[in-house]
């Protein structure tokens, strides 16, 4: 079944479930990278925030066999976990001086993004944009992020320097990095799957030699490649590693690290990179194609 024609039997299946006071509407949502995904959004009178629920990985499931009404269920339960009991008051949001100890940064790819970019205060880094969201965290809404656009901007009286200036604080003191071994993140990953699976010393041996990678991100892991902007981590890191530094953009969640030890071939990198996104990454999480590198010297980062 086509995915449009798969939304709208979703959409008609839980405005049945949940009755006229409940409106269900469909909307191409436009993520990052200019991708467009269908979300579902279900809106109440007596509530003023709903989530949007991307239909792609539901539309998945069915395709392999997963009943309809086990996707609507599903669905709904996601609404109802996700969704406050009443209405929130965004106010705050119109106030300066509220919401700026929780402005922070994330970085995207300035080609792919150019539309956005127009709507939204950024500075240009490398091939990449360093843009702004409000990091919010309450009861009410759980943890979630609001990106911030021009007219947030023009209403708040401010500037992207001093947005800037501020998610250069908060960025790092709310989104705490931390650099791990390919090793110990692939270990993680396991123990998320499988529960206790683990690899055995003679794996780890074998799978880990000749990998002396390590993942940068922050502890969420969510939109942990803007790490490389935080004052001194690439220093500290490079100083760790002894020598200049590749990096490797493996999502807008993380980057991988790799020790310039004047064997590696950067063309093959490249190769690397390039296939990773296309086979790999989901393409709204893609951050670039480009390989980096970081001079400890100059403490510059560049594309090679």
């Amino acid at each position: 079944m086509e995915m449009n024609k798969f939304a709208q039997l979703v959409q008609e299946r839980i405005a049945e479930r949940l009755g006229e006071s409940y409106q269900v509407t469909l909307q191409e949502v436009c993520k990052n990278n200019c991708v467009m995904l269908q979300g579902l959004l279900i809106l109440s009178q007596t509530k003023n925030v709903s989530p949007t629920i991307y239909l792609k990985p539901f539309w998945e499931a069915y395709e392999k066999g997963m009943a309809l009404e086990t996707v609507v269920d599903k669905i709904l339960q996601i609404y109802w976990e996700d969704t406050p009991n009443k209405k929130v008051n965004m106010n705050f949001f119109k106030h300066f001086e509220k919401v700026r100890d929780r402005i922070c940064y994330r970085l995207i790819h300035a080609g792919k993004n150019a539309k956005l970019l127009e709507d939204i205060p950024h500075i240009g880094f490398l091939d990449l944009a360093i843009c702004f969201f409000y990091a919010y965290q309450g009861r009410m809404l759980g943890e979630g992020s609001i990106l911030i656009h021009n007219v947030h901007m023009e209403m708040w009286e401010t500037s992207t320097a001093e947005l800037l200036r501020l998610a250069q604080e908060n960025t790092p003191r709310i989104f705490p990095w931390e650099c791990n071994s390919m090793e110990d993140v692939v270990q993680e990953i396991l123990r998320e799957q499988k529960g206790n699976l683990h690899l055995s010393r003679e794996e780890q041996d074998t799978f880990f030699s000749g990998v002396p990678m390590r993942i940068l991100s922050n502890r969420k892991r969510v939109q942990g490649a803007a790490c490389i902007l935080y004052p001194d981590v690439l220093e500290q890191l490079s100083a760790q590693a002894g020598g200049n530094l590749y990096i490797l953009p493996s999502s807008i969640h993380e980057v991988i690290l790799l020790a310039d030890g004047g064997r590696e071939e950067p063309e093959l990198l490249k190769e690397m990179i390039f296939d990773v996104n296309r086979t790999q990454v989901e393409p709204e999480e893609i951050l670039s194609d480009s390989l980096y590198y970081y001079d400890r010297t100059k403490k510059c980062v560049k594309i090679l």
